[in-house]
């Protein structure tokens, strides 16, 4: 028995935190707008943070601040274009971002052997955070963009627990062992039944008009998008020999350990709400 305690434990404490922080989650998709924005700006903010703890958390290598400083700005700028609808706008702080990095690399390329590094992993998180992110603000703002971001959450949300679960209690054939050894085949399958069992009740109650073949892809196809988002952060911790990327969420790890399924998955559900 005591072999399943810290398991136990572990599971009260995703169960709490989800069933806390719900209140405010559906409080912030309800009233969208400012509410909505500033709430996915700080979660930018505090999910780039804990992508450079990740990437920065090898010894030995100093860290441009200037660089890192200047993401944390550009990130929520990004949200704030993608809710003006400015999307030209957001490729021209991408491209004065891209310059003003170089101009810092430049004056420090000398003394700092490790500056380009540190400029490569600046850019890819701007891409891979608020650039991401800003898609979950563009379907918020389009046309029942209420109804497809909760359909979004609960699917990808859905999935997460499927795989949880269905690996935890079944898992027998590693998925991608190299990358999260405790992944497994049963898990991801689990998760994508989850992903479609969930998408088909949101179908049929509240986005009837989709039809069903179309609707049968996108819940498959976020399904697979969010287990390669969440693949894609355990390779970054893995590269960085950390287990999660922050402690602010108990039972879950940090921000990005939340949203990890949610980047991959947001694009995916932008690109058939407009053009499928």
């Amino acid at each position: 028995m005591e072999k399943f305690k810290p398991r136990s434990i572990m599971h009260l404490k995703r169960w709490i935190t989800g069933i806390v922080s719900l209140p405010f989650l559906f409080l912030m998709i309800y009233k969208g707008g400012l509410l909505f924005v500033v709430s996915v700006s700080i979660i930018c903010f505090l999910a780039l943070w804990e992508y450079f703890r990740i990437v920065f958390n090898t010894k030995g290598k100093t860290i441009s601040g200037i660089i890192l400083l200047l993401a944390t700005f550009v990130g929520p700028v990004i949200i704030w274009a993608a809710y003006k609808n400015a999307l030209d706008f957001i490729i021209i702080i991408i491209a004065f971002n891209l310059i003003i990095s170089s101009l810092i690399v430049l004056t420090q390329f000398k003394s700092d052997p490790f500056i380009l590094e540190n400029f490569t992993k600046q850019i890819l998180g701007i891409i891979y955070i608020p650039i991401l992110l800003s898609f979950l603000v563009m379907i918020r703002n389009g046309a029942d963009g209420m109804l497809w971001i909760f359909f979004l959450l609960f699917v990808v949300f859905a999935g997460d627990i499927g795989a949880f679960y269905a690996g935890s209690y079944f898992g027998r054939h590693k998925l991608c062992p190299s990358v999260s050894p405790k992944k497994t085949i049963e898990g991801s399958i689990g998760g994508l039944f989850s992903n479609l069992v969930v998408g088909l009740f949101f179908k049929y109650f509240f986005l009837s008009y989709l039809s069903l073949g179309a609707s049968i892809l996108l819940f498959l196809f976020i399904g697979i998008a969010g287990q390669v988002g969440d693949l894609f952060e355990s390779a970054l911790k893995r590269s960085a020999d950390i287990k999660d990327s922050g402690s602010l969420l108990p039972g879950h790890g940090g921000i990005l350990d939340r949203i990890d399924a949610l980047l991959f998955a947001a694009p995916v559900a932008y690109f058939f709400k407009e053009f499928v």
